[in-house]
């Protein structure tokens, strides 16, 4: 009995008692349970026990391990808390049991998705003086108090221009930059209607039966009204003023510079004076027409309203989170497209079909591509039975082929939009916490009066509420406990 109680060991974890035996530590080598010694300081002589100021829940999954040689995941605890008790521990991580591994790994993914957040900036709570200064590099003059009136200037006016929910001002600056773009794009729209168009007259020479010469008036082109051209010089001219001001109050030229919205905005706005060259210079051209075309880059000014909008934010990250199922879907496409197309032409060549439509395989992908996207312009349709239950599969194929990354791309928006709005419930002032520094271990004896009186005393106490009467009892009584008395 004597033999069996000095191969068992006491380990006490966050006020939770453990029992084991030395021989079970010792199944996982080069771990901080497998090299326990009493030579340590978290070695308690009196209690006879190691004391470990850990995650008691956490421990009971560890100790298990040791037991069973199976690790797996408690479902109370966060997962980085469970990394940080398996690190303190000395375990591996990637020993967690298949059965518990999706449900362990799911905070990667979701520290991953908060990683992405902060990138996107979505947070509307102003930030401190010592953030802003040390997100435009100048921290040290901050600290030492040494700003000039540019440094103070530079960032109020990138929060008054890029911020729209920084202030009241920049709201108001934001709301009108979302009107201007609305006009422009409206503008941009109403003026190809033909009722907003002027037609261009011009005097033609004709000559007439008699021989003789005549005038007419003939309408070779319309131009867009001129009040629209009004409209887009007012509306470019607030779109350049706003990308200048942006560009030089930026913290980082070169991060502005590779931003998609900023080339967007540049590429818009340098479209409309483009715009204006060519119509000064080249409008006598017979295919200036097709130039204009180049002008409809200021569509994509809509992009613009992605920092007033978080949703339009996390529906774009949406998409490049669900790139690799998008591909796979395009991929799965292309090859139903190829394969039905040439079911189809073989199809209504087999039986007389003198009004056969698919005279070509290259004919035949334009149809099985309206058809597996569950279009149906109708301009194309199989005529033989056999042809038509070609299209019958490809209908059913498309249907099949759309419906299974779209469940994957509602859940990324989804776990996206989740995180946003739990992100802004979160209170933005937490308690601080100060490290302790944890006791080093007893000192040695005759250090000085009173040495080590506080860890004698403590231990006593906690024999005094585990064994009442056994500390009674004059057989307890130490010469430690005479000192300590």
């Amino acid at each position: 009995m004597n033999l069996d109680a000095e191969n068992r060991v006491v380990l006490n974890v966050g006020g939770i008692r453990h029992e084991t035996y030395k021989a079970t530590l010792k199944k996982i080598p080069a771990t901080r349970l497998s090299r326990l010694t009493e030579a340590l300081a978290n070695y308690d002589t009196v209690l006879n026990e190691y004391f470990f100021d850990r995650h008691p829940g956490v421990f009971g999954q560890i100790l298990n391990y040791y037991r069973t040689g199976k690790l797996h995941y408690p479902t109370d605890v966060c997962g980085p808390l469970f990394e940080e008790e398996l690190e303190f521990w000395g375990l591996d991580s990637n020993q967690v049991e298949p059965c518990c591994w999706m449900t362990y790994t799911q905070h990667r993914d979701t520290q991953e998705t908060l990683t992405v957040l902060d990138r996107l900036d979505l947070d509307t709570d102003k930030p401190g003086d010592e953030e802003i200064a040390r997100k435009f590099g100048m921290e040290e003059d901050f600290l030492n108090g040494t700003l000039s009136w540019w440094q103070n200037a530079k960032p109020k006016m990138w929060s008054l221009f890029d911020e729209p929910y920084s202030s009241t001002s920049a709201k108001v600056i934001g709301i009108i930059s979302v009107f201007f773009i609305c006009v422009s794009i409206l503008s941009f729209c109403l003026k190809t209607h033909p009722n907003m168009r002027v037609p261009v007259i011009r005097n033609v020479t004709v000559w007439t039966s008699q021989h003789t010469k005549a005038w007419t008036l003939d309408k070779f082109q319309t131009n867009p009204h001129l009040a629209f051209f009004y409209v887009e010089c007012v509306c470019n001219a607030w779109f350049t003023f706003e990308f200048t001001t942006r560009f030089i109050a930026c913290p980082s030229k070169l991060d502005f510079v590779r931003g998609a919205v900023n080339i967007i905005d540049f590429t818009a706005t340098l479209s409309f004076y483009i715009d204006l060259v060519l119509q000064r210079f080249a409008s006598h051209l017979e295919n200036a027409d097709i130039l204009e075309f180049f002008s409809i880059i200021r569509i994509m000014r809509l992009f613009k309203l992605t920092r007033h909008s978080a949703g339009l934010k996390i529906l774009i990250q949406t998409f490049k989170a669900s790139a690799g199922e998008l591909i796979l879907l395009v991929f799965f496409l292309v090859l139903g497209i190829v394969i039905f197309a040439s079911l189809v032409y073989y199809a209504e060549r087999i039986e007389s079909n003198p009004e056969n439509d698919f005279n070509s395989i290259p004919l035949g992908l334009w149809w099985a591509l309206v058809t597996m996207t569950t279009v149906g312009y109708g301009d194309m349709a199989p005529k033989t039975y056999t042809g038509m239950f070609v299209g019958a599969l490809c209908a059913l194929a498309g249907v099949l082929t759309i419906a299974l990354p779209v469940p994957v791309i509602v859940s990324n928006f989804a776990m996206f939009y989740s995180h946003t709005q739990a992100r802004a419930k979160l209170p933005k002032k937490r308690r601080r916490v100060l490290p302790v520094e944890q006791p080093r271990g007893p000192r040695a004896r005759g250090q000085g009066p009173g040495a080590g009186d506080g860890h004698q005393t403590r231990r006593m106490n906690a024999i005094k509420q585990n064994h009442p009467k056994e500390f009674a009892s004059p057989k307890l009584v130490t010469p430690e406990v005479q000192m300590c008395r």
